[in-house]
């Protein structure tokens, strides 16, 4: 569906009347403020007047509106935001920030530990001025003191961190570096916005602000739990005791999960192997996996040899075995479950070239129809009708910021 396709009008969401000002990069936090825009919040995005969010310089890139790149990063996860370009290190600038805040229900930034505190707006600067602000801090290694503090963070560093790329890795195998896209960047934000409306919440039945501070560190142990639970019950490299695995048919790849008595027994049904169920190698859970290679393997790929990947994984799956097909890019956007979910958005290229796709809203909600999501912002473009509207500045006012380059505007 493209970005401005379907409107609602007079239909109420869930996060309406909520305000966010996000000094954000990237996409640890602008993924969650993206998804707290979907579900009705308001998101002004303060951004470098120099160059904006990192992720607007990052590849691959399209044109925008005013001409200059716009990368994946800043266009995937910035839909239905309003961008004011403010330098925060600005004296004048901290002070517009300051002031802004003072109009909005949550400051929100993702920049590394202690950064904000040093320019005078970390939690107590505003919790000082607006105590009833809830004051969202994402960073690598959290607020707190840790022996990490000042490292650099990205998905990449906390995932490896975790411990989940050396229990995954095999034999002398080099790591495999961000496996899932940004699982420490999307982790982590799912769990920002867990904890941002939790205190909102909490605001809204006391009156009081409080600081919620996410570290991806944190977030990616909880998500790769698996790591320091096994290892403390005597398990310390990747051993399951079951099929999970990918497996080849006439035209890729498709994977196939059995891990009880049952389901394989429904496997050796569809695939023609009866006979596996007599068989003394195959007797139980662990035994299957140590024959994989060797009997496994071979039954299964020779049945789906005369079969797409799609249809292997529809014929295991009708039986009520889990399978699915490797999907490749192509093969993802035209499935027609992400199109009946409305899944994938259009955002219309500015040269006229095909548009880019980016992902739908997940949160799908009963009484509330889903509604459009607006294009990433030009930098700036918002920084003018921001200003005038909470701050009551009129253009000359305006004009003089971005003539001293405090601010700038599209």
């Amino acid at each position: 569906m493209p970005v401005d396709e379907v409107a609602h009008e007079g239909v109420a969401r869930p996060l309406d009347g909520v305000r966010v000002l996000a000094l954000e990069q990237m996409q640890a936090l602008p993924f969650a403020t993206q998804l707290l825009a979907r579900l009705g919040a308001e998101v002004i995005k303060v951004e470098n007047p120099a160059g904006g969010d990192m992720g607007r310089s990052s590849l691959p890139a399209m044109p925008g509106p005013d001409g200059r790149p716009m990368g994946a990063t800043f266009l995937r996860n910035n839909l239905a935001k309003r961008s004011v370009a403010i330098d925060i290190k600005h004296p004048r600038g901290r002070e517009l920030v300051l002031e802004l805040a003072g109009h909005v229900d949550v400051v929100a930034e993702n920049f590394r530990s202690g950064t904000l505190d040093r320019l005078g707006l970390g939690w107590e600067d505003v919790a000082a001025r607006h105590p009833s602000v809830v004051y969202l801090s994402v960073s690598g290694f959290g607020a707190d003191p840790s022996p990490y503090d000042g490292w650099p963070a990205f998905a990449s560093t906390v995932e490896a961190m975790s411990g989940i790329y050396e229990w995954s890795r095999r034999g002398d195998d080099p790591p495999v570096v961000a496996p899932v896209g940004a699982l420490g960047d999307i982790g982590t934000a799912l769990f920002a916005t867990v904890g941002l409306l939790a205190a909102l919440r909490h605001r809204d039945r006391t009156g009081e602000g409080q600081r919620v501070d996410v570290a991806m560190y944190d977030a990616l142990v909880s998500l790769t739990d698996i790591v320091a639970n096994f290892w403390s019950m005597g398990v310390t490299e990747r051993r399951d005791p079951l099929i999970v695995d990918g497996f080849r048919a006439s035209d890729g790849w498709f994977v196939v999960q059995v891990g009880r008595r049952h389901q394989f027994e429904r496997l050796c049904e569809v695939i023609g192997q009866p006979g596996w169920l007599e068989d003394p190698r195959l007797a139980d859970p662990p035994s299957w996996r140590e024959h994989l290679e060797d009997v496994i393997r071979p039954g299964i790929e020779a049945w789906a040899a005369s079969r797409t990947k799609h249809e292997a994984a529809a014929e295991l799956a009708a039986a009520g075995v889990a399978a699915g097909p490797c999907n490749d890019g192509g093969d993802l956007v035209a499935d027609p479950h992400l199109a009946a979910r409305n899944m994938l958005v259009e955002i219309p290229r500015p040269d006229g070239g095909p548009p880019v796709l980016v992902p739908g809203n997940p949160i799908k909600l009963s009484a509330v129809p889903e509604a459009p999501a607006g294009p990433p912002p030009v930098l700036g473009a918002d920084t003018e009708a921001v200003l005038t509207e909470l701050l009551g500045l009129d253009r000359g006012a305006v004009e003089e910021l971005v003539a001293d380059g405090v601010v700038a505007t599209a």
